[in-house]
């Protein structure tokens, strides 16, 4: 499996890079720039260079994630103003980087009209395609369901991708568990999951996965992450689940507590190991 987890990217872009391959990773994600604001970031284009060629150099593949704020769905002009900016930022970045894409969130709409939200965020999807040209995708991500039911399902990513002006720049980011939480998958139903999934021709078009226990059961719409095999997801289901997600190739990241912030996720890629292998 393409494994990996979050780094900092306090010594630089390349300095994550390296910390990545000294811990024997194969994927890994970092925030392009601080990740509770919108300014725009005046990179180092020379340490984005250097990271870059160190990835193609050890087969080390790294995706982006955008800042907290982000919202896809919401109505303000000024703030979505902000957001734009902030996210073409994040796509030079990335394609600096040699990164295969940038994860954005689905967004949620806080307004009555809901069919609102979903034309906020495919304005800002054809926004962002239309600013930068670049190879680097945007990565939309499905939502937990907490405070609105927008981006839960894989047939409304779908439907947003297919309306985007260019569609081959977008794919998705399946976090496990937003998927759990909202109550697609039950942690018993996974090939039912998949079914639905490949019948739309989602799985085809997801190209990263956060792969994340959840602290609270199916259908609960809380995203609040937990340590795989430490949380409510059965060894049963995640069997299943990773099992599917192995054969898809793509870069598997941890999004999980990491023991007082030193990165050690030892048990939980031995547990990982164990399923894949038993």
């Amino acid at each position: 499996m393409l494994a990996g987890y979050h780094l900092s990217i306090r010594n630089g872009y390349y300095g994550a890079a390296c910390a990545a391959a000294a811990n024997g990773l194969t994927a890994y994600q970092y925030f392009p720039k601080n990740p509770r604001s919108l300014a725009v970031k005046v990179f180092d284009a020379s340490d984005a260079a250097r990271c870059r060629s160190f990835c193609r150099e050890h087969r080390l593949l790294s995706i982006a994630h955008s800042a907290y704020p982000v919202n896809p769905a919401a109505d303000d002009p000024d703030f979505r103003r902000a957001m734009a900016a902030s996210l073409i930022n994040d796509l030079e970045i990335a394609e600096a980087c040699g990164s295969l894409g940038v994860v954005v969130h689905f967004g949620k709409y806080a307004g009555s009209d809901i069919l609102q939200g979903y034309k906020n965020t495919l304005q800002l999807l054809n926004e962002l395609l239309s600013a930068h040209r670049g190879q680097t995708l945007i990565l939309l991500e499905n939502q937990a369901g907490g405070g609105t039911p927008m981006g839960t399902t894989p047939e409304e990513m779908m439907q947003i991708r297919k309306l985007c002006a260019n569609p081959d720049r977008v794919a998705f980011c399946l976090d496990t568990c937003h998927l759990f939480a909202s109550g697609v998958w039950t942690g018993t139903n996974w090939n039912e999951v998949a079914r639905r999934g490949e019948r739309l021709g989602f799985f085809a078009h997801v190209r990263a996965v956060h792969l994340n226990d959840s602290l609270f059961p199916s259908g609960s719409l809380r995203d609040r992450h937990a340590r795989i095999g430490k949380g409510c997801i059965p060894a049963d289901g995640w069997r299943s689940c990773l099992r599917y997600l192995d054969g898809l190739q793509v870069p598997c990241i941890l999004e999980t507590p990491d023991n007082h912030h030193t990165c050690d996720h030892r048990e939980e890629f031995a547990f990982i190991r164990r399923l894949l292998t038993e």
